[in-house]
């Protein structure tokens, strides 16, 4: 698991079952900084994240499956779990106030979304 910056996203128009409805999202992984590393990820987002969200991702396929309701099976490594409101350490780095989403904005968002 790994904390990430939303940086843009995949649009495919064919895809496997188990994509469809569903947000795929580049996210850059951060280091202890906040800064970006070399490694990002394809993640399937199921909170509803935006680009420039700080993201908490989980990227091993077993659990990444369980989340998804595809265990044993299915084609599936990253999930974006959350979205990071706070990162309280000492010294932190991580800027939220970057994101492009609002907590009273998504938290209507799903008000309105369909099941």
């Amino acid at each position: 698991m790994y904390i990430g910056r939303v940086s843009g996203t995949v649009v495919a128009t064919i895809k496997n079952e188990l994509f469809e409805g569903r947000k795929l999202l580049i996210v850059d992984r951060l280091n202890l900084h906040g800064q970006p590393t070399a490694k990002y990820d394809i993640a399937v987002d199921v909170v509803q994240a935006g680009v420039g969200d700080l993201v908490l991702v989980l990227d091993e396929g077993n659990s990444a499956r369980q989340i998804m309701g595809r265990e044993p099976d299915g084609a599936i490594r990253a999930v974006i779990v959350g979205i990071v409101d706070e990162v309280d350490f000492e010294g932190s780095p991580f800027n939220v106030r970057g994101s492009s989403a609002t907590v009273e904005h998504r938290t209507s968002n799903r008000a309105h979304r369909q099941p």
